[in-house]
């Protein structure tokens, strides 16, 4: 097994708490679940509602898979956590399911949760693995 690297993506939102944006070893890559955060202001308020939260995730997670020069074709797996389940499942599928193609779906959990860092309504971390 090679050594982990680290990293910390200059252009990626600013860490809601003590982590790194991204973990590798061996071609595995470990995404921190991101926030609706904006990249650049991380005091502005959150987006309202879960189709706007969901896609800053997204585009927050795409912000650190370039990082590390990958995209979400490489993203195997995902994990989504919404702290409104009932009434926000369906809407952030839809929005999530945009993303992807049709026949590239990672692996995927989505919990309910009773509360998430920043107030935030979802936020959803990733496996991706560098082609080999």
């Amino acid at each position: 097994m090679s050594k982990s690297i680290f990293h910390m993506i200059e252009r990626a939102p600013a860490p809601v708490a003590p982590f790194s944006h991204a973990v590798e070893v061996d071609g595995w890559v470990f995404l921190t679940g991101q926030m609706p955060t904006q990249p650049q202001y991380e005091n502005e308020p959150l987006p309202e509602g879960i189709e706007a939260q969901t896609r800053r995730v997204m585009d927050n997670l795409i912000i650190v898979l370039e990082g590390v020069d990958l995209a979400l074709e490489h993203v195997v797996s995902a994990r989504v956590f919404l702290t409104h389940f009932e009434r926000d499942y369906a809407t952030m599928n839809k929005t999530y399911r945009s993303y992807f193609p049709r026949d590239r779906l990672p692996a995927r959990t989505c919990v309910g949760v009773t509360a998430l860092a920043v107030n935030a309504l979802v936020e959803i971390d990733m496996i991706a693995r560098r082609a080999g």
